[in-house]
Formats: structure tokens, C-alpha cells, sequence
């Protein structure tokens, strides 16, 4: 699917646009279980035979596990999942889930400062790439020419598990009001990237460098990163890959998600309805979910998941 970006005015997407639920492909559910539970902190609030919805201790759904049996690692160099993030409430949240991963002696790749934000980058059982991180307050986000601007800084790990147990709290999981604050993606042209989600469905660009895109809604550092560090050119992953199964982007009602649906039709391309969403592919066929109003509940997580 070749996109044209718009030469009318951009029309932004609702400010208030979420990263949602995400489902996740993975090649043995007990085992990925263990980790999601144990190490990273997720709770089960549903489970069937090939698949698990999990979320934090206040039942929010944020992540769908699919198995599929003997699926491999997504080649670096497809396009697809490069990680899915999930934000915390706090850097002493971030502290204490690090201290987690020390406790489990689970590879951490990489500790980054990006100027927004505090992350940790790790990988699954599956390689699927995952993303722990933080926030600093909007006001100390710094900017340039009207834009956030992120960087990419080392982290005091030290003072970061410390911070984890200077408020006197202990290991229990993933806090309530954790939620996927956004999503990476490998994508094989940046060009075609902005045309789709910036000129179609109205995110805002916020960084346009030249192997790397990152756009948002509301003014949010970012919803959606994509880059071609590896995948330049690239081609989709094999059938029996692990990683991204969908991702919901989730409007704040229905009028919004018809204004996206609206530029998808202008442009030619296809929706399908399904178990309340809209279903749309992007230019590398991964799978987005439109959804609009109350957030997914458990049930509405399994069904909107079930899309092939």
C-alpha cells in the first residue's frame, strides 16, 4: 500500500488519543506467563487455552498474549514490533521494577535519559522488545521551535533503585495507573510512515529525522515512534514470527474515531468493522484497532483481539 501525503491542511487527531491494549504473538504462553507475572508484574484477568489478557491490579487490560506454537524470533531486519512501552507511575515505580529484573537476573539492554522521560529497554522470552519507563512532568519537557524535543542521556542507575525504596514501598506489581504509554515500530520507509500516520490518521509530527519519525497526540512526547534503523527497505516478518498480533489506538468517542475513519475512506483505504472497532492495516500490514468511548474491558479485549 503506497500512502500520498495530504497537500490540504493537516487535521489533527483528537488530542486526547491513547495507545491501548496491545497484543503480543508469543511461542510458548506458560512460558511467556511466567515472565509477563512473575518478573514484570502484569496480573492474568483472563485466560484461555492459546491466549491471556493482562493488565495492573485495577483490571485494566493492557496486554493480549497469543501463542503460537514454535514461533521464532521476528528477524531484526522485518519490519513490525521494535517495542512496546509501558509507562509507570512514578520513577520510584521504575526503581522498584528494576530492582525486579536485578532480582531475576533478566538482561536489561540498555538505561536511557531521553530529556521526557526515564526508559529501560529489555527484550522477552520471544525477543519481543519492551520498553519500561517514566515521565517528568509536561512542564519540564523541553522544546524547540514550539516542538518537544527528546535526547538520549546515560542514567544514574544507583540513585534510580535507591529512588525505589526511598518511599518506603515494596515490590507488588505493576501499580495501578500503569498503562502502554506508547508503541515502536519498525517500518521500512520513513516517508511512507508520515504519510500514513501523520497525513491519514492525524498525528502530529514531532520528530522528523531522517531514519527515525516520532508522532503523537495532544502534544505528548510521543504515541508512535518508527525507524528503519534495521529495517530499511525491509520486508514483513515471516508467518510464524513472534511480535505485534495488533494495537489499539483508542479515541475518546465515536465522533473522533468517525473524523479518522473519514481521511481513511478519502484516501482508498480499507476498514473492516469487528467486535466494535475499526480495523484498519497500515502500510506494512500491522493491524491498528480503532476504538472509541469506555476503555476495552476483558471482554472486549478478547474480541477485538481475535482479528487475523
Amino acid at each position: 500500500m503506497t500512502v500520498q501525503i495530504s497537500t490540504t491542511e493537516h487535521l489533527s487527531i483528537h488530542p486526547d488519543t491513547q495507545i491501548g491494549l496491545v497484543a503480543l504473538i508469543v511461542s510458548d504462553l506458560h512460558r511467556s506467563l511466567g515472565f509477563y507475572t512473575e518478573v514484570l508484574g502484569f496480573t492474568v484477568l483472563d485466560r484461555a487455552p492459546q491466549i491471556a489478557i493482562l493488565g495492573s491490579v485495577e483490571a485494566r487490560p493492557l496486554l493480549v498474549l497469543h501463542e503460537l506454537t514454535g514461533a521464532r524470533p521476528k528477524p531484526r531486519e522485518a519490519t513490525g514490533l521494535y517495542h512496546v512501552a509501558v509507562l509507570l507511575p512514578s520513577r520510584a515505580d521504575l526503581g522498584r521494577a528494576v530492582q525486579r529484573l536485578n532480582d531475576f537476573n533478566h538482561p536489561i539492554r540498555e538505561f536511557e535519559d531521553h530529556l521526557v522521560s526515564e526508559s529501560v529497554y529489555l527484550s522477552d522470552p520471544d525477543g519481543n522488545g519492551i520498553e519500561l519507563y517514566r515521565d517528568r512532568p509536561r512542564s519540564a519537557w523541553p522544546t524547540r521551535d514550539g516542538r518537544v524535543t527528546m535526547g538520549s542521556l546515560p542514567i544514574d542507575v544507583p540513585e534510580l533503585l535507591a529512588e525505589g525504596v526511598s518511599d518506603g514501598r515494596s515490590w507488588a506489581g505493576l501499580p495501578a495507573d500503569t498503562r502502554i504509554g506508547h508503541l515502536h515500530l519498525q517500518v521500512a520507509d520513513i516517508a511512507q510512515a508520515e504519510a500514513f500516520y501523520c497525513g491519514v490518521l492525524g498525528f502530529d509530527l514531532i520528530i522528523d529525522a531522517e531514519t527515525a519519525l516520532f508522532v503523537s497526540a495532544g502534544g505528548y512526547h510521543h504515541h508512535l515512534g518508527m525507524n528503519i534503523w534495521y529495517s530499511r527497505d525491509g520486508a514483513l516478518p515471516p508467518a510464524d514470527a513472534a511480535g505485534m498480533r495488533a494495537v489499539t489506538v483508542h479515541l475518546p468517542d465515536d465522533q473522533a474515531r468517525a473524523a479518522v475513519v473519514a481521511r481513511l475512506d478519502a484516501a482508498n483505504i480499507p476498514t473492516i468493522s469487528h467486535a466494535g472497532a475499526v480495523i484498519v492495516r497500515d502500510p506494512w500490514r500491522n493491524v491498528l484497532l480503532l476504538t472509541a468511548g469506555a476503555p476495552l474491558s476483558v471482554v472486549g479485549a478478547l474480541a477485538v483481539t481475535t482479528i487475523q
